[in-house]
Formats: C-alpha cells, structure tokens, sequence
C-alpha cells in the first residue's frame, strides 16, 4: 500500500506512541484519523500531523464502548470519504501483583484493575478492527490493520492483565489475518519493548537504568522506531499475520 493520500485511523492517537505513528503517516502523505479522549492532546496531535504534511480530524471515542466504535469508524469514513486502515493502539496500564504477601496476604489484584485492562486493550482492539474490517468490505476497499502487542504478552511480572490482554492481541491477529484476506484486507501486529514515551520518562532514574541494563542494545526504543516498523507493514504488500519485535533483543 502507498500510504499518499490514504485515510488511517489511529487509536490513543493523541499522545506517545500513537501520536509518534500518526506523525510519521502523516510525512508519507497519508490522512489521519486520530482518536482518543483527550480534546487538548488530540487537537496538539492534528495539528502536528498537518505540520507534517497530512490531513487529519480529531475524534473522541471510548474504544471499549461498542456504540461509540460504530459511530466513530461510520463518522470517519463520512468525512473522509472512505477508510484504507486502522492502527489499534490505544491502551491502558493498571500494574500489579496477583497477590501481595507479607505475613499472609494482604492485597490481590482487583478485578476492576483486569478488566479496565481487558476492556481497553482487547475488546477495543476487537471492536476497532470488526468495525473496520465490515467498512472495508461494504467499501469493497483492501485495507491493512495493525494492532499493537507488546513483549509482555510472553508474560511480565506485575502484569497478569496487560500480559493477557498483548497476547490475546497477538493470536487474534494471527485469526484475523487468516479471515480477512479473501477480501483483501492484511492484519498485522507490532510487539514494543520498552520504550522512550512520557510513562516511562516519569520513572526514577535507578529503576530506568535496571530496565534499560538488561536490553542487549543497552537502550530503550524510540517512538520513532516503531512508528517506521508500523508504516512498513503497511506499505509491504506481503506481511500479514505475524507479530513483529522491536525490543532491542530483550526477551521476557
């Protein structure tokens, strides 16, 4: 896919990595659609994108609430005329241990912790792509998706939930890749390490240098790099179903 002139929605687009991809879609000419639910973030976020030299709207839309995706990707493809692809990002941290003990167990994961995580970062990446997908066929459009994993789906330490949530993204791309391609559409996905964004940038410095000392490249990515990767798999015409990772050569 050339991305010139094609119209990509970008979930959690107003902020972080999100932004960092619609900007580099944005200087390859391609027109975005951004969402989120920050009004303030989302409108610095268009206009970087235009600053870069691609259209781009603002919309506000909960990816876990299944009526807003609906009218959001309907909205979208009304403005812009169409829809050519969708990059699921947004998604949501509530870190913690399944159980805390000291002297017997004091604390334990909150279901409202698992499912806040599940709901933002599974079914809103399931809801996104569905509603994409069924206006890329009633289109009778090709188009690419690319969801957002994360190496913690091989299962982190402090995150049962984000871990459960990036691997249930990372099998369902492969499902998905395999349903969509009779109409033309890839699903691909890309596995972050850590990266520089503002959560990580907020840590204390000791525990930066302890994440950063056991990456074989003795450094954390850059939101640059994989907005790059994002846009190769969109612009290679024969990558889908596979997770690609970026993490510098960590392994959970």
């Amino acid at each position: 896919m050339q991305l010139k002139e094609k119209i990509i929605i970008v979930t959690g687009g107003g902020q972080g990595l999100g932004r960092a991809m619609a900007e580099h879609l944005a200087a390859k000419g391609a027109r975005l659609a951004l969402v989120d639910l920050n009004e303030e973030r989302l409108a610095a976020a268009v206009a970087a994108c235009k600053s870069a030299g691609g259209d781009a709207g603002a919309y506000l839309c909960n990816v876990a609430d299944e009526e807003q995706v609906g009218g959001m990707v309907a909205q979208v493809a009304e403005d812009f005329g169409g829809l050519d692809g969708l990059v699921n990002n947004a998604g949501i941290l509530r870190d913690g241990l399944l159980l805390k003990v000291k002297d017997g167990v004091i604390g334990k994961m909150s279901l409202a912790q698992w499912q806040a995580v599940i709901d933002v970062n599974l079914t809103g990446v399931f809801l996104c792509t569905r509603e994409v997908a069924a206006k890329l066929v009633e289109l009778q459009r090709a188009g690419v998706i690319v969801n957002i994993s994360s190496i913690s789906r091989a299962g982190n330490m402090g995150q049962t939930n984000y871990s459960a949530a990036k691997a249930g993204v990372a099998s369902a791309t492969v499902v998905w890749a395999k349903e969509l391609a009779r109409y033309g559409i890839r699903v691909a996905g890309v596995a972050p390490g850590f990266i520089e964004t503002e959560m990580v940038a907020s840590m204390k410095p000791e525990a930066l240098e302890k994440m950063t000392a056991g990456i074989p490249l003795r450094r954390m990515g850059k939101p640059e790099e994989i907005a790059h990767s994002v846009a190769y798999i969109f612009e290679n015409d024969y990558y889908t179903g596979r997770i690609l990772e970026l993490d510098g050569g960590l392994r959970l």
